[in-house]
């Protein structure tokens, strides 16, 4: 699968795009990412560790996950993974 990061993600991985190997659902791979990345974990999950942080923004196939099946989303090899900061400005 392929996980790409965006703005102040792509700043902390040093990196556009990372393939990775699917197992399990968007939250194993959040954690996965937590651990690999430096400052991931403050910006993607919230502070009680439970849920994905609420400035940030996580597409599977271009579909936010609040959309599907949240952060226990189903990964399969084929999926594309974004990760996105919420972002504010004019």
């Amino acid at each position: 699968m392929r996980v790409k990061f965006f703005a102040t993600f792509r700043d902390i991985t040093q990196c556009k795009e990372e393939s990775v190997q699917a197992t399990g659902d968007v939250w194993e791979l959040l954690q996965s990412l937590c651990d690999r990345y430096l400052g991931f974990r403050a910006k993607l999950i919230d502070p009680g560790g439970t849920e994905v942080h609420a400035e940030a923004i996580v597409l599977v196939n271009g579909r936010d996950i609040s959309h599907l099946d949240g952060k226990g989303t189903l990964l399969r090899e084929e999926d594309v993974v974004s990760l996105f900061p919420v972002v504010a400005g004019g």
